[in-house]
Parts: structure tokens; sequence; C-alpha cells
């Protein structure tokens, strides 16, 4: 994690939020074939590029990432309820300090609720967890990340008419790759009591 510079983090960065951009475009219409995209787009990145979570030594025989086939009910387009009593969360980490959280808002999913925060610190973000059952399984026990929109991981909607929230783009944290790595995980109130079988599963040699 300390190799990494500061220039291959930007390229990263940039790379993704225009991976993201080709999603929203093509997400309108063809849903499937724009997670396809996503998931195609995420495996080279986290192969072969140099701000990959996957440590340098381990690359070479990196199998890739695996994903839960699209499942099309799994992707809704949600408002935002703002009704919500202030919460804060201040979560340590290793490369950014403490990273504070403001809850700004609740999504209602048909099968539970999950919290809206917004990154309080310099650029802001929407940051939107995920933890369900799977976690320990099939999918990283520490949960997942859906949106976080000021590292490039945005689905699209609006406040007026509701966020893109689309299960099946659930991916990994980079903790889940190397523990060098520390990372926001999912609080109570983005843990779900249901399997959510969508989204990118443990990476192989990474349980």
């Amino acid at each position: 994690m300390s190799s990494i510079g500061a220039l291959d983090v930007l390229d990263w960065r940039r790379r993704v939020h225009a991976l993201y951009a080709r999603v929203r475009a093509e997400s309108e219409s063809d849903p499937a074939a724009a997670h396809e995209r996503w998931a195609a787009g995420r495996d080279e990145l986290i192969r072969t590029h140099p701000a990959s979570p996957v440590p340098p030594e381990r690359r070479a025989g990196f199998a890739g990432l695996r994903h839960v086939p699209y499942d099309p009910s799994l992707r809704f387009v949600l408002p935002v309820d703002t009704d919500v009593e202030r919460q804060r969360l201040e979560v340590p980490t290793a490369t950014d300090g403490v990273v504070p959280f403001e809850l700004a808002g609740r999504l209602h999913l048909p099968f539970g609720d999950l919290d809206v925060w917004w990154l309080d610190s310099y650029g802001g973000g929407i940051f939107v967890p995920l933890k369900d059952t799977s976690a320990g399984r099939a999918t990283y026990g520490g949960g997942r990340y859906l949106l976080d929109t000021v590292k490039g991981a945005d689905l699209g909607g609006s406040v007026h008419d509701g966020l893109v929230v689309d299960l099946n783009f659930a991916y990994n944290p980079s903790c889940a790759y190397d523990p060098a790595w520390t990372c926001p995980l999912a609080p109570p109130g983005n843990t779900l009591g249901v399997e959510v079988a969508a989204g990118e599963l443990i990476p192989p040699g990474h349980g």
C-alpha cells in the first residue's frame, strides 16, 4: 500500500469515474450490459493497475473477480428519506486519518433499509455501504460498498427523482484484498437481515 504513488491514485480515480460515467449512460436502456461493462472494467483495474489494492506480488496470480449473475429485480430508483435523527460516524483509517460521516437519510428497500451517509470533509459525497447475511460466507465479512460518490461509485439519479440503487453493483472494499488497508465498514443501519445474492463475491484466495 505504501508503494502506491499519488499519480497512480489519481489515474485510478479518473478511470473509476470514467467507468461509472459509461455505466450510467448505458444502464438506462440496458442495465445488464452496463453491469457487464462495470464488472470487466473493475476486474481489469484490480488485476493490473498500479494502485490496485491487491499487493503487487500477488497480481500475477490473481484469478480475477467473481460476480453473481445480474438480477434486474435488484435494481431500484429510490427517494432518500431525510426524516432521520442526526448521527455522526468517525472512522479511523490507516491512510486518511479519522474519516467523518453524517447521516443524510435512509433508503427503504423492499427487504430492509440502508442508511445514506454524507462524507463530512473536503469534497463531500454520498456513501452507502452494505452488509447482508452472506457476509463472511459468500461475500467479504466486513460488507461491501454500493455507492461512494467521492471516489466515483455513483449509479445516478437525483435527490428529486430518486437515487439509482442497484445491488448488483455491490463491490468489495480495498481491505478485502489486503489487511494493510483499513476501510469504513457497514454500521448497523447498513446491515440487512437477508441475503443479497448480487454483486462481487469474496475474491479467490482472499476469504
